[in-house]
């Protein structure tokens, strides 16, 4: 198709949404006010959800949603719930349990199910206390690991992108639930796995190493699907409770899926064995978090793309798809310096950096179209060009709509969010399509700011136009 072509056809935005499916129902059974009190929190945060308080066992079991729904429970509760009657009765139910018991904080699963046979009812345990666990605190990410937990096991059938976190103690990671949210947004699902076993299955599809076959392993489990793994060094592999097995799991990505950047989780001396080639976040130490953002940013394809030489100095930062022509046509030239700029786009091409990247800023469809692609050197470059600059155009011509009315640049954004029912502009905050548009169009840095904003009615319309009106004399664009 010529450009002259595309630039008459206007293309309809599909924007990219990991969950299709919503935790709309957000049910409470605890007698802890601290947990009871987290209905408030939910309802200015995530005004998307209805959330219902119970105070007796058998309203718990018996409750019946048409829509997805999270059952969040304390220790006492769940011990009184029939929790196989409630998901016999909701098709898209997750059990939680929010557990003030020191021995679930600290414990593997098989540990605290022997000793408290009933925390084996929940799909997803949170430990919480007045501080650094308070529910007020953790009880957005609560909400947001059961949608990510029902996406990912019932509603798979469409690419995910996916931050694996494979520790057993729950105290830890109900910590970092939040920051980990707070960083990558709408852009991807948090699966959290406590054993080795659970880890070799959820990457491999497979009980044991020797069952991976070195062939197909892509096509099992959701290790394609992987996009950081966060682990510790010590968890349960087979009958040993504190076993070495994270240096096991390292070693076989590194081995199968060398583009997956790995966080080590830990302040132990065996960690600092891989600090050459993983990042370490010394577990309680509050300024590895600065650090952590970063390299999240930087690897994990959500921030720039970054081109670096074999020694790890950053050549070049590229922030959306015209500043990755603009390299595209360096690297295309007959020199000695665009022949190594070729080499290090290549690798970037067999690890699927190139479109790892384009997933993460929303360019799905064009992610799909190159990522099966194995070709190198001028080929390469001119593969690459011609969809990028196709995708240019395209999105030149591809305009966002609210309420039947459609923007094509920032000043008719504005314009829309300002006179349009907030309750149209809401729903496409709640899913993030204004930053995957913003994203698409160029717009990275405002698209980022624009993430982490829900809310309802005139304060989110205020918040929402305070940011593009910061930005928009910022970007160069014919207003």
């Amino acid at each position: 198709m010529c450009e002259r072509s595309i630039k008459k056809k206007e293309f309809p935005f599909i924007p990219r949404i990991i969950n299709p499916v919503k935790i709309k129902n957000v049910v409470i059974f605890s007698a802890d006010e601290q947990i009871r009190q987290t209905k408030y929190v939910l309802e200015k945060s995530m005004p998307w959800v209805t959330v219902k308080i119970i105070s007796d066992p058998i309203s718990a079991g018996n409750y019946q949603s048409e829509e997805a729904m999270v059952l969040i429970m304390d220790d006492v509760a769940l011990n009184l719930v029939d929790t196989s009657t409630v998901k016999h009765k909701n098709k898209d139910a997750v059990v939680v349990l929010l557990s003030a018991t020191e021995l679930i904080h600290c414990s593997p699963p098989a540990v605290a199910q022997e000793k408290l046979p009933y925390t084996a009812k929940a799909d997803l345990v949170f430990a919480f206390n007045k501080t650094d666990c308070a529910p007020g605190k953790i009880i957005q990410s609560v909400v947001r690991s059961a949608e990510d937990l029902l996406n990912i096991s019932e509603y798979s059938n469409v690419r995910r992108y996916i931050f694996l976190i494979v520790d057993d103690e729950p105290r830890w990671f109900s910590q970092f639930y939040p920051i980990l949210y707070g960083i990558i947004g709408q852009r991807a699902d948090v699966m959290i796995v406590r054993t080795y076993e659970e880890a070799l299955n959820f990457l491999f599809g497979v009980e044991k190493e020797s069952d991976i076959d070195d062939k197909q392993f892509i096509y099992s489990g959701h290790g394609d699907d992987v996009v950081c793994l966060i682990t510790d060094i010590f968890f349960p592999k087979e009958n040993e409770i504190k076993s070495d097995a994270g240096k096991h799991l390292i070693k076989l990505i590194q081995n199968y899926y060398p583009r997956i950047p790995i966080i080590i989780a830990s302040k132990t001396k065996e960690a600092e064995a891989f600090k050459d080639s993983v990042f370490v976040l010394p577990k309680g130490d509050p300024g590895s978090l600065i650090t952590l953002r970063k390299y999240i940013q930087d690897y994990t394809g959500m921030g720039d793309f970054l081109i670096q030489n074999e020694t790890g100095e950053v050549l070049y930062r590229i922030k959306n798809i015209k500043e990755m022509i603009k390299i595209l046509e360096k690297a295309g030239k007959n020199t000695a310096q665009a022949m190594k700029l070729r080499e290090r786009l290549e690798e970037y091409g067999r690890r699927d950096c190139i479109s790892t990247w384009l997933y993460m800023h929303s360019f799905r469809e064009l992610g799909d179209v190159l990522r099966p692609m194995r070709v190198e050197g001028q080929r390469m470059i001119a593969v690459l060009k011609k969809h990028l600059k196709n995708e240019v155009h395209r999105m030149a011509s591809t305009p966002l709509y609210i309420d039947k009315k459609k923007a094509s640049n920032l000043s008719q954004l504005l314009h829309l969010l300002k006179v349009s029912d907030p309750g149209k502009i809401q729903s496409l905050s709640d899913n993030d399509v204004f930053s995957s548009w913003l994203d698409r169009k160029g717009f990275t840095e405002l698209a980022e700011e624009l993430r982490p904003i829900h809310g309802t009615g005139q304060t989110l319309i205020k918040s929402l136009t305070s940011i593009i009106e910061k930005w928009i004399h910022t970007y160069e664009e014919v207003l």
